[in-house]
């Protein structure tokens, strides 16, 4: 059986998740389903009237219950997201041990990672359930033993941006 790829698009430029999205959209283009799990978003795209219409190829989730971005969140709220992220990964887990979906994306993992939400470790092992689904990661920082885990990463960084 052939191991799915893993993708990162990691900087500090804007458009990270956007690609993600373009990649989610050439899966299903191409007869594939995409599982897409936000994190650390607040809000995010869940509410989004276009994704979903996109279903059933394009399942979007998010586990977090506040509306606001996780940076604005008090400790003690911080402490029951956490809770509920964990919930997200342990879904994603599912995903990927039932071969759930063509592509898994896992928009904003790496800020897990860098808040020490999730441990390395845990982002390989959670990889390791993969079978041939392919899975991209998405984040502003990228360490080295994260690096290691993709077959292609690819740096977004912002070379000029204007307000209007």
């Amino acid at each position: 059986m052939e191991k799915g790829r893993v993708y990162i698009y990691s900087g500090d430029g804007r458009g990270k998740s956007p690609a993600a999205l373009g990649r989610a959209v050439q899966t299903a283009v191409a007869g594939g389903s995409v599982v897409l799990i936000q994190f650390l978003k607040g809000r995010g795209l869940k509410d989004s009237g276009f994704l979903r219409r996109m279903e059933p190829e394009i399942k979007l989730f998010r586990f977090e219950k506040s509306d606001e971005n996780y940076e604005e969140l008090s400790e003690a709220r911080k402490q029951e997201e956490i809770g509920n992220i964990k919930n997200g990964i342990a879904y994603a887990k599912k995903v990927l041990s039932t071969g759930e979906c063509d592509l898994l994306i896992l928009d904003e993992v790496l800020g897990l990672v860098e808040k020490g939400i999730l441990q390395e470790d845990d982002l390989k092992n959670l990889l390791e359930y993969r079978g041939a689904t392919d899975v991209i990661l998405t984040g502003i920082n990228l360490s080295d033993e994260v690096c290691m885990l993709a077959d292609e990463v690819s740096k977004i960084e912002t070379v000029k941006f204007k307000v209007y």
